[in-house]
């Protein structure tokens, strides 16, 4: 176990001069400044728009499967069942030939 945090030391104190190196170089510069800008104001509202219509369609998704899923509890729990779709037992065929 000492083992472990001797190295955890060793790796954490590699990758203080490492990230300091990063953070200074153009990379990091790009992406300081790529953080710290504002969007164009067209682009904003484009964004909005498409999130607009995802959580429309996500809305109706969503109803769509709670109607199913209303509908399959229906059927489980035996509401679905047809009633005396067809007359019992025999009398159908007795009554077509005429008996």
């Amino acid at each position: 176990m000492t083992l472990f945090w001797a190295l955890m030391v060793v790796v954490l104190i590699l990758l203080i001069p490492l990230l300091a190196i990063v953070i200074d170089s153009q990379i990091g510069q790009a992406l300081a400044r790529r953080i710290s800008r504002e969007p164009p104001p067209g682009e904003l509202e484009a964004r909005v728009d498409a999130l607009e219509g995802e959580l429309k369609y996500l809305t109706e998704s969503v109803e769509g499967l709670r109607e199913e899923s209303v509908f399959i509890r229906a059927l489980v729990e035996g509401r679905g069942e047809p009633r005396d779709a067809l007359p019992p037992g025999g009398q159908g065929a007795a009554r077509e030939s005429g008996d």
